[in-house]
């Protein structure tokens, strides 16, 4: 290692601070990580910068200096004694070197003074002047918001869509009970994201209430409290056939997977998609090979047609027993045939636009900015709507500043929420508390995601990249 450092013209011990560096989080877990992460940071750039021609100011040196220590004064609280003595020991160590490899600076004549600045100086000292909240601002105009023009283009596109395929099955089904199709999802509550990529189509089944009875998680031997069950009742009074649901039965229950294939192979494989293609003016198919009703759409509008990108929409089979919202969602529930999964998406959304339209709060603006954010680093993919929109959620319960002036604040307090839930491995649903939104992530999930909301904490501006 030390050898082909050289030849890459490095030093050989940024090399070996680079390997222990990699295997760090193995050993130390996600604070121990960060913490040797931000201190061989700062030691690598003191031995860096001992190798340098002096071309900088002593003072300069002396504030970088400086700098560098304060990344451990800031790092988290899990910096154990040992490390920090280290550490500390190393910095010292390379500081001095960086202090005695320097020459004494020689006096320069003072440079002449021009009137003004060329263009792209002057552009790169604005940026450095701007403060966080302004970055962040800046970040939620340009890089947040979709315009007015684009979702509206994309909705209309979707109901065209929808209108033809409700008009196709009552034709080719015309006994099928099924409601309107409608639009829903982030496209409709105005919290989609960076593009306007996805929409969802709810097709709502039409299911006698004295006939089904919704069976919820935590009564079944799932014990998960989003699976439930759809149980036909009276089956003694009003035998199977009674209801068109029937013939999608399994064990007594109704089959989520038997009614997902019946739209399937009418929608995705009987209709005439050349045709509807040609009559939205639009290149419309559906994604087969997928556990979802997906449909892919290119050509949008005629920017997205010309750059290649594609618009999604996902059919979403729908069941409304009470208070209950059950969708047929198979890369959820997995290989359990007759499961159907509890969605909470509507109650979090009009929850959020409740607290905000009281106080005129900023929690769905920190809501899409904090989905942009996640959308834009690879790192903190796995973080979704969801995730998020209860993190504020528990928030609001205790925090009563939503105004426009403390959007940044909120904005860092959520990283820091996220932080203390991850620790943790456990974040609850706002709506039901013995649903832990993380049991899906994996050690190596929650050690990345803590990695970089660690970062965040101390150079937040990385989130804005």
């Amino acid at each position: 290692m030390y050898y082909s450092g050289k030849r890459r013209g490095e030093d050989g011990i940024a090399a070996v601070i680079d390997f222990l560096l990699s295997n760090a989080r193995l050993v130390l877990g996600v604070g121990g990580a960060v913490v040797l992460g931000i201190a061989t940071l700062a030691v690598k750039r003191l031995i860096e910068r001992a190798g340098r021609p002096p071309d900088e100011k002593p003072d300069k040196k002396m504030t970088d200096s400086w700098e560098e220590l304060s990344l451990v004064s800031a790092s988290p609280k899990l910096l154990h004694k040992s490390i920090e003595g280290v550490v500390m020991k190393q910095i010292a160590a390379a500081t001095k070197k960086a202090e005695l490899s320097q020459p004494i600076p020689l006096p320069s004549p003072e440079p002449q003074r021009c009137n003004a600045d060329p263009p792209q100086r002057r552009k790169r000292m604005d940026l450095c002047v701007m403060t966080f909240v302004d970055r962040l601002q800046q970040y939620y105009r340009t890089r947040v918001c979709l315009s007015g023009e684009e979702v509206s283009v994309a909705q209309q596109r979707v109901l065209d869509i929808a209108t033809e395929i409700q008009a196709f099955l009552h034709s080719k089904h015309p006994g099928m009970p099924l409601g309107d199709m409608t639009l829903a999802g982030s496209l409709l509550d105005n919290l989609q994201v960076v593009k306007a990529d996805h929409a969802c189509l709810i097709v709502p089944l039409q299911l006698e209430s004295s006939l089904w009875t919704p069976i919820a998680g935590e009564d079944t031997f799932l014990g998960h409290p989003q699976y439930c069950m759809v149980r036909r009742e009276n089956l003694e009074y009003f035998p199977r056939g009674r209801s068109y649901w029937d013939r999608h039965l399994l064990a007594g229950y109704l089959s989520s997977r038997l009614v997902s294939e019946q739209l399937g192979k009418t929608v995705m494989e009987s209709m005439n998609w050349p045709s509807l293609t040609g009559t939205l003016e639009c290149e419309v198919r559906p994604v087969l090979g997928s556990p979802e009703l997906k449909l892919e759409i290119q050509g949008l509008t005629q920017s997205s047609y010309d750059s290649g990108e594609r618009f999604y929409i996902t059919v979403l089979p729908t069941v409304r027993l009470g208070e209950m919202t059950l969708m047929a969602q198979p890369e959820i529930t997995g290989s359990f045939d007759y499961i159907w999964y509890q969605s909470l998406y509507t109650s979090e959304t009009a929850r959020l636009a409740e607290l905000d339209k009281a106080d005129s709060g900023v929690r769905r603006k920190c809501l899409k900015t904090l989905k942009a954010v996640c959308c834009n680093c690879p790192s903190l993919r796995k973080l979704n709507a969801s995730h998020l929109s209860n993190v504020i959620l528990h928030m609001s319960e205790n925090e009563t500043d939503w105004t426009e002036s403390a959007f940044a604040d909120r904005f860092l307090q959520a990283i820091t929420e996220l932080i203390g839930y991850l620790e943790t491995g456990i974040l609850p649903s706002y709506f039901k508390s013995n649903v832990n939104l993380f049991q899906g992530f994996t050690e190596d999930d929650i050690d990345e995601l803590g990695f970089m909301l660690y970062c965040a904490v101390t150079e937040p501006e990385i989130l804005l990249i």
